[in-house]
């Protein structure tokens, strides 16, 4: 079916739509061999809180962006290559329902569709078009992910030292290695992580400490430990950098 598509008018002129809706800013999309497998509004659980964002899955992308007006202007376009990706169901928690997460090198977040057949819907797209890809190109399931950051408001208090408490003054800080919140004495250290970026990145002690012994697997145990002793562990374990502020 998807080869059936990739050189029809109909997938050339739907793919040059969204093209056109992300603007001069966005990247050109069409290439040879590229299908647009499906668009939809799914909910992106952020730093700071859920957010409406349009999604587009092509059979070896996922795109998505911010909404401006819907079907008609999108920015803040995101790319990410599908052979990278692996994907893991949520349970519901509260108004937060119908949720997977979307986890690769580089980022890692949580996203919530309207309904459970929707939900389903996604979920076997994406893994279908990843299964292919794989396929086709011989290689193996990416089995490095980055952390997946813990919402703002699921900490009053750094979530390490357990001490610090967060104000206007003193700032929320995300560790780039296990993704929890800390203060800005828990993670003054910087260690080079190079799926995320060409330059070393914020990190708590505790992960400082097991990186530069080379205990990484210990560092991502530990990151599990702790999310299980945390009354809103379900919730813990689902939030992303908000896409207007990553800074830390």
């Amino acid at each position: 079916m998807v080869d059936r598509l990739a050189n029809s008018e109909a997938n050339t002129r739907r793919i040059s739509i969204v093209e056109n809706c992300f603007g001069a800013a966005g990247q050109p999309l069409t290439i040879p061999g590229r299908v647009l497998i499906g668009e939809g509004v799914l909910t992106k659980l952020c730093r700071k809180k859920p957010k409406a964002r349009q999604f587009f899955l092509f059979n070896d992308i996922l795109v998505y962006g911010n909404i401006v007006i819907q079907k008609k202007k999108y920015n803040k376009q995101h790319i990410i290559p599908l052979e990278n990706v692996t994907i893991d169901s949520i349970q519901d928690e509260g108004d937060l329902r119908n949720g997977w997460l979307i986890k690769t090198p580089t980022k890692s977040f949580a996203v919530y569709a309207a309904t459970a057949t929707e939900k389903s819907e996604w979920m076997n797209h994406i893994n279908k078009c990843v299964s292919d890809l794989l396929s086709k190109s011989g290689k193996t399931p990416s089995n490095e992910h980055a952390a997946v950051w813990v919402p703002d408001s699921e900490a009053t208090v750094c979530m390490r030292c357990q001490k610090a408490k967060f104000t206007p003054v003193n700032r929320r800080h995300h560790c780039r290695k296990c993704g929890f919140v800390v203060c800005g004495p828990c993670s003054e250290k910087r260690f080079l992580l190079p799926s995320q970026s060409s330059k070393p990145v914020r990190i708590c002690d505790f992960c400082y400490d097991l990186l530069s012994t080379g205990e990484m697997t210990a560092c991502q145990s530990a990151r599990s430990d702790s999310y299980s002793q945390s009354p809103k562990s379900p919730l813990n374990d689902v939030s992303d950098d908000d896409d207007e502020d990553s800074s830390d």
